[in-house]
């Protein structure tokens, strides 16, 4: 048993691999460009609610602070005045 030997392949092989190479990276850089595409709008999205739930974090602490404020200035008031 004895392997048959391969054909050279030809420069018109070459050149069709070559561009059937192009093709599928031309096709993977698409996919990569929407991928990439969608990874920002999602992050945009995350980058929103994230200030919105920091503000509004800000805003509950905020408030705390005015009732504890609020709730000892008046304690204060009350013993001096009574």
């Amino acid at each position: 048993m004895t392997a048959q030997p391969q054909p050279e392949p030809t420069l018109r092989d070459l050149a069709n691999k070559l561009d059937q190479i192009t093709l599928d990276v031309d096709k993977l850089t698409a996919d990569v460009d929407q991928r990439f595409d969608t990874l920002s709008r999602e992050m945009e999205r995350s980058n929103d609610k994230f200030d919105a739930y920091q503000k509004g974090t800000q805003w509950v602490v905020q408030l705390a602070f005015t009732l504890i404020a609020s709730a000892t200035i008046t304690v204060i008031l009350t013993t001096v005045f009574k």
